[in-house]
Order: structure tokens, then C-alpha cells, then sequence
């Protein structure tokens, strides 16, 4: 079979399609003929050697796919060969063929298509993860996203919506913006021609908001502590910026404030039954029309790099796909 491959740490340029040994799927595992895989910020940092860990070289990055079952190791239930599915692989996603953890594969509805399928777990369930069981987000609520049109942003904004918070987007441009307000968002703040505190201050009344959900970190994020309401919950899920936000913890005190950590991935491989809940309310919410992946482009696997750069620059409006040619 053939996978993009890092051999060098790196940008992704370094990513080399090459032919590989096909996988053989151990006890507990599904091996899956990957049609569609999911292309996130974290990938890159994994080939930059950036990321929490660093896998052993040679790897593919890749850490979300949907394709066909075609071999489950023993030990498995809930999935069958021929059937189609998603799932969390954490890394090995940019390849034909991909071994996965059973409590990490997933059915998927009749109506889903295959690039929404691939564009689904990471993003879906980092959202829902965060919103949900971290900042336990409640109906009337004000929630704010950063970085809100792209992969993980856009969907914290359609999980807002679907929890009947009032939801805030920032982001930074009006195509980014329009985007935002196609997929719910109620207010759009431009923080780029805008002046990011005094447009929350207007917005919510001087109020400020209850949770921010922030993917982007980097000079908005004090602004945003700063715009907190009291007893609000700040969301740090990633740093797309390339800068880590220093918080002043005094910002936290004067409002009763908590400063919530959101690693979706890790979480899940740590709690999969919970983990495994969330992903049925969530294809379920997906059936119903709540939710809908927004894949602005897709790449045939040969141009993994050019899609891994388009992700990192951060000009992708929701997400980007790769499709195994022939799919």
C-alpha cells in the first residue's frame, strides 16, 4: 500500500509518498481500507517534532480516517467487515490501509458521505468534549469561539448552537465571518478590524462571556480572560497562533474563573465507554441536521504536503480531506 511518510522532522514538505507493507490487524483491532482522512493543525506539529509526542521515525501523520472494514483481529465487536466506518487513530491516517484500537472505530449513519465521515472525529469530539463535559456549557449562556472558522473552531460553533448557547465568533476576515454566521453563529467579531474587548463589551452588555473555547492562543487570549464573566470557563484546546498565552491568574481569581485544559485525545483513549457515548449523541445530532462538516477542499493522498501547508497557514475555511485515489 502506499502512505505519506515523514522521514525527517520538519516541515511538510517532508512528507514522501511511499510504498509500505500492508498492515496486519492485532487482537483488539479493525483494519480499515482508508478512503478519506482528516487534516489537522496537529499533524503538522507532529511533523515539525512540535507536538506533546514524537513518534518514532519513519510515520505517517493522520490521526482521523473513514473507509471500509476489512478485517477485524480477534476479540472485536460492534464492527464487521464491509462496513463503513470513522475513526481516531491518533497517527498512520495519511495511508491506503490503517490498523485501528476497536473502541476507536465507529459506524457510521447511511447519509454521511465519506469525506464528512473522515472530517468528523477529531474536531467533532474535541469540541464536544471541551463544551460539554470540561465547561458543562448550559442553554442561554454566552460562549465565545476563537479561531471560529476553522476545522475544530467552526464546530465548537455548531455545538454551541445546538446547546442553545448564544454564540460569539471571532475570527479574521468577512469570508471567515460569513462562514461563521452560515453555521450558526449569532454575533461575528472581526478581530482583525475590530477592537476584540470593546465588541464583547457591547455585545454581551458589559456582561462578558461565560466560556471561551480558544484553538488559536497568541495575543487574544488575554483579551479574552480579560472579557470573562464571573464564574466563567476558559477552554484552552491549542495554539494555531504559534504563541502560548501567559494568563495572569489574578484575571481568574477577581471572577471566580477556571482555566479548563481540553486534549480530547488523550481523554478518549483514557475513557473510551464516555468517549464512545459522546460520538453517538453526536452522529445522532449529525442524522438530525444539527451538525455539518464544512470540507472546503480535499487532495488525493499524493498531495498530502500541499494540504498539510494549507492547514498550518491557517487559510483552510473548515476542513481539508485527503481521498486515497480511486475513491
Amino acid at each position: 500500500m502506499r502512505a505519506a511518510l515523514c522521514r525527517e522532522l520538519g516541515g511538510p514538505e517532508n512528507l514522501q509518498i511511499t510504498e509500505v507493507p500492508d498492515p496486519v490487524p492485532a487482537d483488539g483491532e479493525v483494519l480499515i481500507a482508508v478512503q478519506a482522512a482528516g487534516v489537522n493543525f496537529p499533524d503538522g506539529l507532529i511533523v515539525a517534532g512540535t507536538y506533546q509526542t514524537t513518534p518514532e521515525l519513519p510515520f505517517s501523520p493522520g490521526s482521523e480516517v473513514a473507509g471500509v472494514v476489512l478485517e477485524v483481529g480477534a476479540g472485536v465487536a460492534g464492527v464487521r467487515p464491509g462496513q463503513r466506518v470513522l475513526a481516531f487513530c491518533g497517527i498512520g491516517g495519511y495511508a491506503e490501509r490503517i490498523c485501528v484500537p476497536s473502541a476507536m472505530v465507529f459506524p457510521i449513519p447511511d447519509q454521511m458521505d465519506i469525506e464528512h465521515a473522515a472530517a468528523f472525529p477529531v474536531v467533532y469530539g474535541t469540541s464536544y468534549h471541551g463544551l460539554v463535559d470540561r465547561a458543562a456549557l448550559r442553554r442561554g449562556e454566552t460562549l465565545l469561539v476563537l479561531g471560529a472558522s476553522g476545522g475544530v473552531g467552526l464546530t465548537a460553533v455548531q455545538i454551541g448552537r445546538a446547546l442553545g448557547a448564544r454564540v460569539i465568533a471571532a475570527a479574521s476576515s468577512p469570508e471567515k465571518l460569513r462562514l461563521c454566521t452560515e453555521n450558526g453563529a449569532d454575533e461575528v467579531i472581526d478581530y482583525r478590524q475590530e477592537d476584540l474587548a470593546a465588541r464583547i463589551t457591547e455585545i454581551t452588555d458589559g456582561r462578558g462571556i461565560d466560556v471561551v473555547y480558544d484553538p488559536v492562543g497568541g495575543a487574544v487570549a488575554d483579551t479574552a480572560v480579560r472579557r470573562i464573566a464571573w464564574g466563567g470557563r476558559y477552554l484552552t484546546v491549542g495554539y494555531a497562533s504559534g504563541e502560548i498565552p501567559k494568563v495572569g491568574m489574578n484575571r481568574l481569581l477577581l471572577k471566580e474563573c477556571a482555566l479548563l485544559g481540553v486534549l480530547w485525545g488523550a481523554w478518549a483513549r483514557r475513557d473510551p465507554e464516555a468517549n464512545a457515548r459522546n460520538m453517538a449523541i453526536l452522529l445522532r445530532w449529525y442524522t438530525d441536521g444539527l451538525l455539518r462538516p464544512h470540507v472546503s477542499r480535499s487532495f488525493p493522498l499524493s498531495a498530502a504536503a500541499e494540504a498539510l501547508e494549507l492547514v498550518l497557514s491557517r487559510q483552510a475555511l473548515g476542513k481539508i480531506i485527503l481521498r486515497t485515489e480511486g475513491c
